[in-house]
């Protein structure tokens, strides 16, 4: 995660936690939550409250590699794509 204010770029944090190559993340509306999907068939939700990006939840139940994300305009929802032809 890089610090863009200012446009330092200086490196705030690395994110692990995925098994297999990330292909996509997104914050929410709100700036709070980062997500990330991964070929490892799984998303993370990280807290990106005050810059912190702990991890929050991992989510599972796609059974093939997880493509795409996006959040609702209102943040409610989060809806992850799969190449096993799914949308959760």
């Amino acid at each position: 995660i890089w610090d863009a204010k200012n446009r330092c770029y200086d490196k705030i944090r690395i994110l692990s936690g995925h098994s297999d190559r990330v292909s996509a993340l997104a914050h929410s509306p709100d700036g709070c939550v980062l997500a990330s999907v991964s070929l490892d068939k799984t998303v993370i939700i990280w807290d990106a409250k005050n810059r912190c990006y702990d991890k929050i939840r991992i989510l599972s139940g796609h059974s093939d590699r997880v493509s795409a994300l996006a959040h609702s305009p209102d943040g409610c929802v989060l809806a992850s794509v799969s190449l096993d032809k799914t949308v959760i």
